[in-house]
């Protein structure tokens, strides 16, 4: 197995959203400081917002394989319509987890400017 065809298109999905994540925290953490006029409550709350997301995203994540293929049965037994997949479960996580973990060095990066 190439562990370089499989690892690329993981570190893509996380980086993108780990780019996307620290574009906003530094936003966020720049606009709520300039506007509470306080740079460390603003870097916290940001912070906070993304561990927040973090921890959501590890939460559904670690559900999405404990529980996606009992989910997946259920549906087919069910009959229902929905195109809800595990896998597509912990890419959405894993993409979330990243917008939080860059949302976080966002965060952190524009509190040393201010």
């Amino acid at each position: 197995m190439d562990v370089g065809a499989w690892l690329r298109p993981r570190i893509r999905l996380l980086g993108g959203a780990g780019v996307v994540g620290l574009v906003v925290g530094v936003v966020a953490t720049v606009a709520y400081a300039l506007y509470q006029g306080d740079a460390t409550f603003a870097t916290s709350q940001v912070f906070a917002l993304g561990a927040l997301a973090l921890g959501f995203a590890t939460l559904g994540w670690t559900g999405s394989v404990f529980m996606g293929q009992a989910i997946e049965t259920m549906q087919t037994y069910l009959s229902d319509e929905s195109d809800w997949t595990e896998q597509d479960s912990r890419r959405a996580m894993a993409r979330i987890a990243g917008f939080g973990a860059g949302m976080m060095v966002g965060s952190v990066l524009a509190s040393f400017a201010l």
